[in-house]
C-alpha cells in the first residue's frame, strides 16, 4: 500500500530574515522535499502538497518511495 502524505513526519521552522523570513517546512524521509510559507500553517499546507508531488514524481520515474520513519498508528473502534 502506498503511504499517504500525512504519514510522513514534517518539520516547520522559522526562516531567518536574511533568507526572506516566513517559515520553511520539510519531510526528512523524502530527499529534497521542502516548502515554505508566510505562516506556520501556510508552510504546513505547502509541505503536504509538496509530499504529494514528490510521491507522484517518484512513481512516474519508477523510483522507490521511502516508507515513513514512524508510520502513524491508526486506531479502529
Amino acid at each position: 500500500m502506498m503511504p499517504q502524505v500525512s504519514d510522513y513526519r514534517v518539520y516547520v521552522e522559522p526562516l531567518a530574515a536574511s533568507l526572506g523570513g516566513g517559515f520553511v517546512s520539510y519531510a526528512p524521509e523524502l530527499e529534497g522535499c521542502l516548502a515554505d510559507g508566510d505562516t506556520p500553517d501556510q508552510a504546513l499546507t505547502a509541505i503536504y502538497d509538496a509530499i504529494g508531488c514528490w510521491i507522484e514524481a517518484a512513481v512516474e520515474a519508477g523510483r522507490p518511495i521511502p516508507a515513513p520513519a514512524n508510520p502513524p498508528r491508526r486506531i479502529y473502534a
